[in-house]
């Protein structure tokens, strides 16, 4: 999607991407490697009952979906960061993961007018509609000078 055509209380949705066990241990042992995600047999008797996907690897999903979605062929460049990232329930081996992303702010910077600043909530939820997590992100994106 071109920036223009994100408009304040818009709501994005893609999915569904469908967690294996085999991913979510590989990315684990890569970049999280804390047993709850790496060791199904010590997971089994934790309190999460098996093995769990680490919150950032969740992250990482909600951003493909994200860029396959809205940003694949946009004009967005870089994001500034994360205003809070929440994960209320667990993602579990077999999850099939939705997004719900919506638009809360369009606007130009005042300073810049070449740089477009899109706030937004992204939302994942499993098949059972539970949330997995919840973040509000600002995207940038390189525009053409406003026209006087």
């Amino acid at each position: 999607m071109r920036f223009a055509e994100f408009h304040p209380g818009q709501v994005i949705e893609a999915g569904p991407y469908v967690l294996s066990e085999e991913e979510l241990v590989r990315f684990a042992k890569d970049y999280d490697p804390q047993w709850f995600h790496t060791d199904a047999e010590a997971a089994a008797g934790s309190a999460f009952g098996g093995l769990i996907a680490s919150g950032w690897h969740t992250c990482a999903i909600a951003m493909r979906l994200v860029v396959a979605a809205a940003l694949e062929g946009s004009e967005s460049f870089a994001s500034p960061g994360i205003e809070r990232v929440r994960w209320p329930s667990p993602v579990r081996p077999g999850d099939a993961l939705r997004l719900v992303a919506d638009v809360i702010e369009v606007r130009r910077s005042g300073k810049r007018p070449t740089l477009g600043i899109l706030l937004w909530r992204w939302r994942l939820f499993n098949q059972r509609d539970q949330m997995v997590l919840d973040a509000e992100v600002t995207s940038l994106f390189r525009l053409e000078a406003a026209a006087n």
